[in-house]
């Protein structure tokens, strides 16, 4: 059993998209909008940060509360 495996902090853009229940291609337009916090890694990689999309959501449920 390896005991040094580390959580991910980030997921894809893609990934990001299924676990919010929408479609890839929403996904991508959240991000290029800024609805949907991501982080540009070198010239190409886009990937969402876990903690940034976990406060968004906290945030939206908040403000729906309300």
């Amino acid at each position: 059993m390896d005991t040094n495996k580390t959580e991910r902090l980030t997921m894809t853009v893609e990934e990001a998209g299924k676990a919010l229940g929408i479609s890839r291609a929403t996904a991508y337009m959240l991000a290029k909008t800024g609805q949907l916090p991501t982080i540009r890694l070198g010239e190409r990689r886009l990937v969402v940060p876990k903690v940034a999309l976990e406060r968004m959501l906290v945030g939206n449920s908040k403000e729906s509360a309300s």
